[in-house]
């Protein structure tokens, strides 16, 4: 059965996500919210990142594809690397305009965003133990817009213009 990604207008979307507490982590309970978080992905076509709130769960957590991670940072079985209770650390001053930000949460819109270039991340995984991560390019992106989430925001509240995305061709057939 797919997992319901939440669109623009749920109150989850805009709400700010709470902390995941020291008692979760490392708990069945927390291993399912992350797992049906990687699987509303993997069934996403586009998707490369998915926040807690998208699936209407209220708490401080992103789940990234592994397919824009390096071979270090992910394994075999679960390819996907998770970032709970994030912060960003460090923003690159310097920024550069994406065109075509798009998100699972507001499908079919796309818009220009202005994103820093590089971005440094401290999270926790799974089970409590905190790393870094930077990222520029594709992953900056990602870091930002999934913070946002957390904090309640979406892209399309600070993209400098928006547009609708025309459906391509061969996904017609499938609608």
């Amino acid at each position: 059965m797919a997992t319901e990604i939440v669109v623009q207008g749920h109150p989850a979307l805009r709400e700010k996500a709470k902390a995941v507490p020291k008692t979760m982590f490392g708990t069945p309970e927390l291993a399912a919210i992350v797992t049906t978080m990687s699987e509303a992905l993997r069934e996403t076509e586009f998707g490369v990142a998915i926040a807690a709130p998208q699936i209407a769960v209220s708490y401080r957590i992103f789940v990234v594809s592994g397919f824009v991670m390096t071979d270090r940072e992910r394994n075999l079985e679960d390819p996907d690397v998770v970032f709970i209770n994030p912060k960003i650390k460090k923003r690159s001053r310097k920024k550069t305009m994406i065109d075509g930000e798009g998100c699972l949460s507001v499908p079919g819109i796309y818009g220009s965003i202005n994103r820093s270039e590089k971005v440094t991340i401290e999270a926790c995984d799974i089970h409590g133990k905190k790393f870094e991560r930077g990222g520029s390019g594709l992953l900056a992106e990602i870091f930002e817009h999934e913070v946002d989430h957390l904090e309640g925001v979406l892209f399309v509240d600070k993209a400098d213009k928006l547009w609708k995305e025309a459906p391509r061709p061969e996904t017609l057939e499938h609608e």
